[in-house]
């Protein structure tokens, strides 16, 4: 699915480096770090560590990530990695040039407001029965980033460059506690997506998930929906969009652009029969869905990818 950016910030002279790898500039504020890191030329091992729970988001370039425990990947622009206090990140820069530094985004985070978000939604705005609590999933740690995560991470970008005076520390922390929300519906999306299958037996939510994946083919009875997740219509679809971020309806649809991608991976496949056979009833909707969905058109898609 598409990828949505971090704005690119511009590039230091290289007269006004400390550093040519890792060169940080930071911005304070009461319940968080902001850190902006550029690397100006290529290199290996670059270890990095943070005292506080830290979201980081590519902004340009490439780096290579070895974290404990874990295979080496690649961290791209468009996606963003988050790791809890004290884990040593060793990083290569492959890419790294004078006129084309990486650039990666280093967002620390305060304990205490990390938990006044988490309580409050415990407290205020519970999941439903058998859905769990809100939490941040350390496991769920390399995220695409969507709409609503990035919308949020750039707002905070924009609220240092701007603002003036203690309004700012406000406005931060209004806007990180909702950058929280979001980092926790993106790792449930995450979560339900891989493993619905696994949880339907004992999870109300991943049950209803279950049977959009079974029905995504055939027009999707949103009664029956709910019945699967032993709720009300109403309900079902308030605590689905607290949990998810998106609508039921949203997440369908995004399924079956989903499913609709897995078709168009074959060059024999046509657009119409890929249409039909994910769900949809339109070519003309399809066509149009899908360019808004993944930036390009399904001709356009399959052709870059077959």
């Amino acid at each position: 699915m598409k990828k949505y950016f971090i704005d690119r910030v511009a590039p230091k002279e290289e007269r006004s480096l400390f550093t040519l790898v890792e060169n940080r500039t930071a911005h304070s504020f009461d319940t968080c770090e902001l850190n902006l890191f550029e690397t100006h030329q290529s290199a290996e091992n670059v270890n990095l560590m943070f005292d506080h729970f830290v979201l980081t988001s590519m902004l340009s370039g490439k780096k290579v990530m070895k974290l404990p425990e874990k295979k080496p990947f690649d961290y791209l622009p468009g996606e963003s990695v988050i790791l809890p206090p004290g884990e040593l990140m060793s990083i290569d820069f492959p890419e790294a040039r004078e006129r084309n530094p990486t650039q990666c985004l280093a967002l620390t985070i305060s304990d205490d407001v990390i938990k006044k978000t988490m309580d409050n939604l415990n407290d205020l705005h519970p999941k439903a029965q058998t859905w769990g609590a809100w939490t941040i999933d350390a496991s769920i740690f390399h995220l695409t980033n969507n709409m609503e995560l990035a919308d949020t991470i750039n707002r905070i970008i924009r609220i240092t460059k701007s603002e003036q005076g203690k309004v700012k520390d406000l406005m931060v922390e209004l806007t990180l506690r909702e950058m929280l929300i979001r980092l926790m519906q993106t790792q449930a999306r995450v979560l339900f997506e891989e493993s619905y299958n696994i949880l339907s037996a004992s999870n109300a939510l991943a049950n209803a998930i279950q049977y959009i994946k079974v029905n995504l083919r055939s027009k999707i009875d949103m009664n029956k929906l709910s019945d699967q997740a032993c709720m009300s219509r109403a309900s079902f679809f308030k605590k689905f969009k607290e949990t998810m971020g998106i609508t039921p309806a949203q997440y369908i649809l995004k399924s079956r652009l989903q499913l609709a991608q897995d078709h168009l991976k074959s060059q024999y496949i046509s657009i119409s029969e890929a249409c039909y056979s994910s769900g949809f009833e339109n070519v003309s909707h399809f066509t149009k869905c899908f360019k808004q969905e993944v930036g390009m058109t399904p001709r356009e898609w399959q052709l870059s990818n077959t």
